[in-house]
């Protein structure tokens, strides 16, 4: 068992403003009067709808299908219509609009089954687990929502540690925590699926060590089942102790590698709501319709809903109390790593996990930059606090001089835009969009090189092509021409002539009219005709000699 934890560089300490949203039950949210359900809601490929508009849908209904490995399902969250299938406003740092599909709620939230339970998990072998869990829908639910099958097969690699993360590092976000609260069973339930499908030799749940009820609850809970494989560790309470990379080096001492994956360390990393999801889908046959959600901030009453995927954030909001005239900013996510969204008639998807609402009346203490920026002072602050022990300074410095090539000398894709360099900045520059910005320019430029690269191949094989036709037919025609002839090239011309005028006898022979009515001719008549002959004849050999 693990009895050590590690550092890790940098970090900041946070107030945790979590009290407010813990301190009642977890609720249903009501059932809203639609649902919207984006065809895209994870990291990879858009799902491809299997409904039409005017299908009348259950819950728990297959309504878009997976189209590869990178892709996710998508499922009705309660019966009813559908309505549309359009462009709709997504949950989305940039505010545009994605393809969604509209289901008018009938009210009577109807399964074609009730759930029940399906699987033994010892019969279930890793792939079956892994297919289980592809059909139901599962995405990683703490963070970019990546298909949860693809870390769920390592290939040929070995998994030493299967970590369980619980660890929310962020202000306002509680859903995990209260997850963890009521259902501890099936959390640990989801745990053996997972390790089943991993094959790993020993799982970590890692919870925060300022949540003493949390981690009273879950000891109790690994001690009752009597897995001597699974162990709960208190991780400190310092942000970004919940991302991955941080997490793992916490647990295990070990770095994961630049522009690497925790699988080449054998290790792998689920979220609490993963492991969770896993059990309802191997255990219960459900797929994901639903989630646990924080609503914090300018509200009357934050808490924690459990929230159908699709519900509008507005229908939220009004839930816990809020007033939508007087929102002056809608964050999904924390205040550290969250976006602002444009309106509020956007859906819940797999991986909102927590709405954080700012009213104009009543201010939410947000680590936001208010404030103008002003020129960098060199103080290193931004350095002590990143966690992946970067040099935001240089960083800084080169994205802002649109000098992309020596930005990634300081490795700026291994940046995870935790936003401890903001934080910590005494000057109020908005580093993190800085880097947001190099590394968007770069992927542009990326695309932009692989289409030229693209253009260019299909130019050169155009040319190539038209070159390999020229040469086939010059070889074609010259073929010709030696079967014409049959000889060397020096009497191919005098052959040509000579076979030509062959051509042209046997033609006028085949062609030629013999005289009709020539037996009853008068001596007369067959002079004539003999003079003219004479005449023709003479004629050719005239024409044969010149």
């Amino acid at each position: 068992m693990i009895r050590k934890l590690f550092d890790f560089h940098g970090g900041v300490n946070l107030r945790q403003h979590k009290k407010e949203t813990t301190q009642h039950p977890v609720q249903t949210a009501a059932l809203p009067k639609r649902l919207i359900l984006p065809l895209h809601q994870h990291i990879g490929h858009p799902a491809e709808p299997v409904v039409a508009v005017g299908d009348k849908v259950f819950k728990s209904q297959l309504i878009a299908r997976p189209v590869s490995d990178i892709s996710a399902a998508v499922h009705a969250s309660s019966s009813g219509k559908v309505v549309d299938i359009c462009e709709h406003d997504i949950p989305h740092p940039s505010g545009l609009k994605a393809p969604c599909i509209i289901i008018e709620t009938d009210g009577f939230d109807r399964s074609r089954r009730e759930s029940v339970r399906t699987h033994n998990l010892n019969d279930l072998s890793p792939a079956q687990i892994r297919n289980i869990i592809h059909q139901a829908g599962i995405v990683g639910l703490g963070g970019a929502g990546f298909p949860a099958t693809i870390k769920l097969n390592p290939g040929d690699k070995k998994v030493e540690t299967l970590i369980i993360n619980g660890a929310e590092c962020e202000p306002y976000i509680t859903c995990d925590e209260m997850l963890i609260r009521e259902q501890a069973v099936e959390i640990i339930e989801g745990v053996l699926i997972m390790r089943q499908a991993l094959q790993a030799s020993r799982c970590v749940i890692a919870i925060e060590n300022r949540k003493f009820k949390t981690l009273d609850i879950m000891n109790k809970m690994v001690a009752r089942s009597g897995y001597d494989f699974i162990e709960v560790v208190a991780v400190p309470t310092v942000y970004p102790a919940g991302g991955e990379k941080q997490l793992i080096q916490v647990i295990t001492g070990q770095e994961v590698p630049s522009q690497g994956l925790p699988i080449d360390i054998g290790v792998v990393c689920q979220n609490i709501a993963t492991a969770y999801a896993a059990c309802r889908a191997v255990e219960h046959g459900e797929p994901l319709i639903s989630r646990y959600v924080t609503i914090a901030g300018s509200v009357v009453k934050p808490r924690n809903l459990e929230v159908r995927i699709g519900t509008p954030i507005s229908d939220l909001i009004e839930q816990c109390g809020g007033n939508r005239q007087t929102l002056s900013k809608l964050i999904i996510g924390g205040p550290m790593m969250g976006f602002a969204l444009h309106n509020d008639d956007v859906p819940v998807v797999k991986t909102t996990n927590c709405i954080l609402v700012n009213s104009v009346i009543a201010d939410v203490p947000l680590p936001s930059r208010s404030v103008s920026a002003m020129p960098c002072i060199r103080c290193g602050a931004c350095a002590d606090a990143c966690p992946m022990n970067l040099l935001p300074q240089q960083l800084y410095w080169y994205a802002k001089a649109k000098d992309f090539d020596k930005v990634q000398e300081y490795d700026l894709f291994d940046c995870i835009e935790c936003g401890c360099c903001d934080y910590v900045c005494p000057s109020h520059i908005p580093l993190v969009q800085y880097y947001r910005f190099a590394k968007t320019e770069i992927w542009n430029q990326e695309r932009e090189k692989q289409f030229a690269d693209y253009s260019r191949q299909r130019h050169e094989f155009h040319n190539y092509r038209l070159e390999r036709e020229k040469q086939e037919r010059e070889a074609r025609h010259k073929q010709k021409r030696a079967e014409v002839t049959g000889q060397k090239d020096g009497d191919s011309k005098q052959a040509a002539i000579q076979a030509a005028l062959e051509r042209v006898r046997q033609k006028r022979e085949q062609s030629a009219v013999k005289p009709k009515n020539t037996d009853n001719l008068t001596t007369e008549q067959q002079q004539l005709i003999a003079e003219v002959e004479a005449r023709r004849a003479k004629k050719t050999t005239i024409k044969n000699k010149h």
